[in-house]
């Protein structure tokens, strides 16, 4: 008969939930600002990537933020004014698809975190990162957290602050590319999107041009 090595639940079965341990842990050393820093929109084919830096108040920490790919759009939207409400400082930078195409994705998400960072009208003494990647050219320490946005909650706030600014930037681009459909889909590959590139083109300036399934089939100029 074969036995199981374990009972438990694995590891990785277990859902995370962010918290405020790793800040503290930080803290416990004299290390404050801490500035939580994610990305929304590294898989699109068109918009922007966009990041957000976000400096919590340790006395102030709002409730319900998480990871914000598991939270609705109407929970993002209202943890994202809470967020600007308590934070003691929030910064938002973007890069265009065509700075995307000139580079490649990670580049300009890691280049959209150190924008974002440096543009925090608090200075932070750390940055904890979600990925596995610090970016090059921060104006602090950082750290490096795989699932960051599941452990920390200043970068699940990150996190939050991103996402709800992107969609709203390709909700704004839905009004004027109304063929498109990118109030729905905000920038990604659903079979409406790809319909609507093979209908009407890519947009250039607003698409992804070195994205499949736009990359080789559509001039870029």
């Amino acid at each position: 008969m074969t036995r199981a090595l374990t009972d438990s639940p694995l590891l990785f079965d277990i859902p995370l939930i962010p918290d405020f341990s790793s800040e503290l842990r930080l803290m416990k050393r004299g290390v404050r600002p801490i500035a939580g820093l994610d990305e929304a929109g590294r898989g699109p084919l068109a918009g922007p990537v966009v990041a957000a830096a976000v400096i919590l108040d340790a006395e102030r920490l709002p409730k319900g933020l998480d990871d914000s790919k598991r939270l609705t759009a109407a929970a993002r939207e209202k943890l994202f004014e809470i967020i600007l409400a308590k934070a003691l400082a929030v910064s938002v930078a973007s890069l265009s698809a065509p700075s995307i195409d000139r580079s490649d994705i990670r580049k300009a998400s890691l280049e959209a975190m150190r924008r974002a960072a440096a543009g925090l009208t608090l200075a932070p003494s750390h940055a904890l990162i979600d990925g596995c990647d610090v970016p090059w050219g921060l104006p602090c320490e950082g750290s490096a957290l795989v699932k960051g946005d599941q452990r920390s909650i200043s970068i699940a706030a990150a996190s939050i602050v991103a996402k709800v600014t992107r969609d709203r930037i390709m909700r704004r681009a839905a009004t004027l590319h109304q063929h498109y459909g990118f109030e729905a889909h905000v920038g990604y590959a659903t079979e409406q999107h790809r319909v609507a590139i093979e209908i009407h083109g890519p947009l250039r300036g607003l698409h992804r041009f070195t994205f499949s399934p736009i990359k080789g089939r559509f001039p870029a100029e």
